[in-house]
């Protein structure tokens, strides 16, 4: 994907309250959207990190919460967003520029 300065990281989590203690049907559900989506995305253990431009990105966080409150009754979101203006940024970019500073570069 080729991009530009404003790409936004967004790592989100929907938890659905008083769904039980395991969630992983419901974070399947949501990676169905994050999928069909297109937007490059990481899955984590404690969330789902995508990448793009906020048009691209913050409906899919919205799709993934309406399914859930779909799902249950209760949901909470949390989304953190690193909107970078300065230069380009990407997950792998992030990744990278830590693992160059581990290894003295």
């Amino acid at each position: 994907m080729s991009q530009g300065v404003g790409f936004m990281i967004v790592e989100f989590s929907v938890v659905p309250i008083g769904a039980g203690t395991s969630l992983s049907a419901f974070v399947a559900e949501c990676l169905k959207i994050v999928r069909e989506s297109g937007v490059p995305y990481q899955l984590t253990p404690m969330g789902t990190v995508l990448e793009g431009d906020e048009a691209q990105v913050l409906p899919v966080v919205m799709r993934c919460h309406a399914r859930m409150l779909q799902m249950c009754e209760r949901v909470v979101t949390s989304i953190k967003i690193d909107d970078r203006r300065d230069r380009p940024s990407s997950m792998e970019r992030k990744v990278r520029s830590v693992e160059a500073r581990l290894k003295g570069g």
